[in-house]
């Protein structure tokens, strides 16, 4: 039928340095611009892809959702091909399934799962460039220090005190679902998942954390700290390029993607 609308989700991933953000930009770079561009080449009149949320500039994705509107039905797979084809090697199309045409990403996500890695050790590992934050120093970050730290961020609370001044988000509350420390061999990844993020939460969580880490504050002090409601107490903004959005979960009534292990009603 002309007209029709034939809605898809997408789950893209790009690697951020080259990226002013997911959030399309008047002239400068973007995952959504990128995508856009790619298409309108295979549908002209192809609206705005719409993704779950956005990402800092320089921050990376292995798990933004994307719903998209194409004039014909496609193959998923032939869909996905068509659109890495069109797509810059720092921007991938990794899934492609049909959604009902009452779906949105941004509004239907009830949780997300974001990994920060940390490098340590004496000396920067070059392969691992623009993908973490090597944190230097002499001694090791004490890492259970600061899981005893991060478990005291679990649960519901005000995050005031770890979001930027430039957040407009109505409401500072937010649940954090679980938070775990990962080793991998030169590091340390910050796992966190939660029902949403204020802007550069995880980022100033990090930074706090790795503060526990270096000894430069205790980790009971994450208690008071997000008692103080207030952004000078909590530590330094983490770099974005140690960030990634890893995983994004759906009510399940749309069958998009693995289950919310919080269930529906995480957000």
């Amino acid at each position: 039928m002309v007209g029709m609308s034939h809605p898809y989700f997408l789950r893209v991933a790009y690697a951020g340095g080259g990226f002013h953000g997911w959030q399309i930009q008047s002239v400068l770079r973007s995952g959504q611009g990128e995508l856009w561009k790619a298409l309108r080449k295979l549908d002209e009149g192809a609206p705005m892809p719409q993704g779950t949320g956005r990402t800092d500039a320089g921050v990376h994705a292995r798990a933004q959702g994307v719903r998209v509107v194409l004039a014909r039905p496609w193959e998923p797979g032939r869909l996905l091909a068509a659109l890495n084809a069109h797509l810059p090697w720092d921007v991938r199309v990794m899934a492609v399934q049909p959604v009902a045409e009452a779906f949105f990403p941004r509004q239907h996500a009830v949780a997300k799962r974001y990994v920060y890695r940390l490098g340590v050790g004496p000396a920067r590992d070059p392969l691992h460039h623009g993908r973490l934050w090597h944190v230097h120093g002499a001694a090791p970050l004490v890492a259970e220090a600061m899981a005893e730290a991060g478990a005291i961020l679990v649960g519901t609370h005000d995050f005031s005190s770890f979001r930027c001044a430039e957040c407009v988000a109505p409401s500072p509350v937010r649940t954090l679902h679980a938070f775990r420390i990962q080793p991998w061999d030169g590091g340390l990844d910050l796992v966190f998942e939660g029902n949403r993020f204020l802007m550069h939460q995880v980022r100033i969580m990090t930074g706090t954390l790795v503060d526990v880490g270096r000894n430069r504050r205790p980790a009971a002090a994450l208690a008071e700290i997000l008692a103080r409601r207030d952004r000078r107490a909590a530590g330094p903004t983490a770099p974005p390029e140690g960030l990634c959005l890893d995983q994004v979960w759906y009510e399940s009534r749309w069958g998009v993607g693995e289950p919310c292990p919080y269930g529906d009603q995480a957000r």
